[in-house]
């Protein structure tokens, strides 16, 4: 016995040291890819970048410490080390030019399309070239992928080109079969966010609006790929009623959308042609992470903070509530008072791209955009959205930037209050039995639908808050409350038609809203610093192991596009009652 004891502890302990090895190898392991990933190595001379379209495309870049152990995950790339990269790539005179390689592609919108497009035309009037191959190109690839000099393609591939089209889902009718019934309080003709748990039929100004923008988008795709292509857009719009995304492959580059068919071995001879190199030469490729770690301007001069704000936006515990990134008002309300007391920081950019979430939240952050302003400048740069909350937040800045196909504006709030009494009473037989002390003490109770006098009462609690959420943008854009309610009433509208009604003051990227805080700085020698700091491999890997997220993960993979809504109908109840977002999740492709 005293042997079989002696020998299990033995074993027991070598077990637990093995254990504390495999971790701390495990972890130094991480350490090291997090170091070599930002490890800078100089760049060979005539080398090209590599531009892997791939993944998902996002505001910002955030390693994935398990998915890089893993192998495992959905890669995504950040506009922030996209635009650094291309931006590198031009100042850097051993990089002669990028080779776009086009594959699966998603990104968070149009506008952040057309600011990677922007600075890819921008990189070849350094007179460096570019060249783009694709087995098959979407049509949000194709609009990057249109400025190369040489666009390939497979010569069994395809050019997916048909325009720009979205559905609502409105989901009233399914919840009636289940007894459930949402109740809906707001302000604003267009405000048509909360149509999606309330209407069977899209309402005619929701309809008018989006009509609108998607056309400007669209507008705006043919426009830019005319000019690069050489093809008319009256020529690109017949193309889109015909579908050529069937077509034989070989027509593509009779319509010239395409110049050459070529397999993927035989790219990398085009590639040593506008290198200049020989057939047997080696290509010096560089990877856009190591075109984002490479050496470019020195960080002379003053500092100018960067701040990124994506995602919903949330107050504080509701947080947990809203998958993905979010704007936390209680942590970023905190981080502006950081930067406005650092005597370093000279002026703030605020980079925002949402659809807004809970009013409440965004009128703290607002308070807090407005202490800022009163010590140092700050300029707005628009990504994909900046409506609703999102423009409410925005709205005090000094300045204002939106890319043409930015969606802003919606200035209006709403409140939804689900009523699951029939559910609950008709359909599984619960019964309920009153009692209380005065007239409206079981209110939001889920026994029974809130009743007339009651919503009288949430009616103007809803007003108030759009009163309130008007003379904000009546004091940040210098306006009349009557001037702003004319372009108000929940209505979205596109960064190009904002700047004709002053809700912006400047179609421009984020490099214009920095060099714009740094002149109401006045200051001449400045750089950049990004806020907040990335999340900590450490973060990173608690997280990972939690439940939730593994579950909520899963959850997303399975519903796909219904994963958003059915969330928010999932939490609803737990929401702040008062929101300001644009309508719904309207899938433009």
């Amino acid at each position: 016995m005293k042997d079989f004891l002696k020998y299990t502890a033995a074993t027991i302990v070598g077990l637990l040291i093995f254990t504390i090895i495999i971790v701390a190898i495990g972890m130094m392991s991480i350490v090291g890819m997090i170091a070599s990933g930002s490890s800078s190595a100089p760049i060979s001379d005539n080398s090209v970048m590599v531009l892997s379209l791939n993944g998902t495309l996002e505001e910002r870049s955030e390693t994935d410490v398990m998915s890089s152990l893993m192998g495992g995950g959905t890669s995504s790339t950040g506009l922030d080390e996209v635009l650094n990269a291309i931006k590198k790539a031009k100042e850097n005179d051993n990089i002669k030019g990028i080779y776009i390689e086009a594959s699966a592609f998603s990104a968070d919108s149009y506008a952040s399309l057309q600011a990677i497009r922007k600075a890819l035309v921008d990189f070849k009037k350094s007179g460096k070239w570019i060249v783009s191959y694709g087995d098959t190109y979407s049509q949000g690839t194709y609009y990057l992928a249109s400025t190369a000099d040489k666009v390939l393609m497979n010569p069994q591939g395809m050019v997916d080109w048909h325009g720009l089209g979205g559905q609502q889902m409105l989901l009233k009718d399914l919840l009636a079969k289940f007894g459930v019934k949402v109740q809906l309080s707001k302000v604003g003709a267009y405000k048509s966010a909360p149509e999606m748990f309330t209407a069977d039929k899209m309402s005619e100004e929701n309809r008018e609006q989006i009509t609108a923008y998607m056309n400007g988008i669209w507008d705006n795709i043919l426009k830019d790929v005319s000019e690069s292509r050489k093809i008319s857009v009256d020529q690109l719009n017949q193309y889109a009623d015909s579908l050529i995304t069937f077509d034989e492959p070989q027509n593509f580059v009779k319509y010239k959308f395409v110049d050459k068919l070529v397999y993927t071995d035989e790219v990398k001879d085009v590639v040593k042609e506008m290198l200049k190199i020989g057939k047997d030469d080696n290509i010096n490729k560089v990877s856009l992470s190591s075109m984002v770690n490479a050496k470019g301007s020195r960080n002379d001069g003053e500092a100018i903070a960067v701040y990124y704000a994506y995602g919903d936006v949330v107050d504080g515990a509701a947080g947990g509530l809203s998958q993905g990134h979010t704007i936390d008002a209680q942590k970023v309300c905190k981080d502006l008072e950081k930067l406005m007391n650092d005597d370093d920081i000279k002026a703030v950019v605020l980079r925002i791209n949402t659809g807004g979430g809970s009013a409440y939240a965004s009128e703290q952050i607002w308070h807090s955009m407005k202490q800022l302003k009163a010590k140092k400048p700050v300029v707005v740069s628009m990504g994909g959205m900046a409506a609703s909350g999102g423009y409410y937040i925005s709205c005090i800045g000094n300045y204002i930037y939106a890319e043409p196909t930015t969606l802003t504006g919606s200035i209006g709030i709403f409140g939804m209050f689900p009523d699951a009494s029939q559910l609950l009473t008709e359909k599984l037989g619960v019964k309920f039995e009153e009692i209380k002390t005065n007239k409206f003490a079981t209110f939001g109770s889920m026994s029974r639908p809130i009743s007339e006098e009651e919503m009288a009462y949430l009616n103007r609690y809803i007003e108030r808050g759009y009163d309130l959420f008007r003379s904000r943008v009546a004091e940040g854009r210098k306006m009349s409350v009557d001037e702003v309610e004319k372009i108000a009433q929940g209505h979205v509208w596109l960064g190009q038609d904002a700047l004709k009604i002053k809700l912006v003051d400047a179609l421009g990227g984020l490099d214009d809203a920095i060099k714009k805080a740094a002149e109401l700085a006045k200051i001449e020698e400045y750089h950049s610093v990004a806020y907040p700091e990335a999340e900590g491999w450490e973060t990173q890997l608690l997280n990972k192991f939690n439940d939730n997220n593994y579950i909520e993960a899963q959850a997303r993979l399975v519903l796909g596009e219904y994963y958003e809504p059915f969330m928010l109908l999932r939490t609803m109840d737990k929401q702040n009652a008062i929101q300001a977002r644009i309508p719904f999740y309207l899938r433009v492709e």
